[in-house]
């Protein structure tokens, strides 16, 4: 029975990272239609169905494709979680604020009044409070 199912998995694409987002976006579409949403079990069964016609496709070029645009876009919304994260470490000791020109980020350290701060990256100078 093993040898029969890799017969029929050969050549095939099988599971990748975008195939196991689409299981649990399904998975929690199931579970939020059991709260009288019946749509997201439509819509659920849609995407499992989706998903296993990935894993059972024999275009391996076009999902490998897709899957590298789910990581470039999984990448950004990490990054931007992780910068957020940062950012809010960073509050108990530091302001954060951005120039008024050119929007770059600066750091300054808490307790030191009010200030004149100069853009490293336009040299643009403001005050404000730390």
């Amino acid at each position: 029975m093993r040898e029969k199912f890799y017969r029929f998995m050969q050549g095939r694409y099988g599971s990748d990272q975008f195939n196991r987002f689409l299981m649990i976006l399904a998975l929690v579409c199931f579970v939020v239609s059991l709260f009288g949403a019946g749509i997201f079990y439509v819509i659920g069964i849609g995407i499992l169905v989706y998903a296993y016609f990935r894993m059972l496709s024999k275009n391996v070029y076009k999902r490998r494709e897709e899957n590298n645009v789910y990581m470039r876009y999984e990448y950004r919304v990490r990054q931007r979680f992780a910068s957020w994260k940062r950012d809010m470490s960073q509050r108990r000791t530091h302001h954060i604020y951005k120039c008024p020109s050119c929007r770059q980020k600066i750091r300054i350290p808490r307790g030191k009044g009010k200030i004149e701060i100069r853009c490293p990256k336009c040299g643009r100078t403001f005050i404000k409070r730390s």
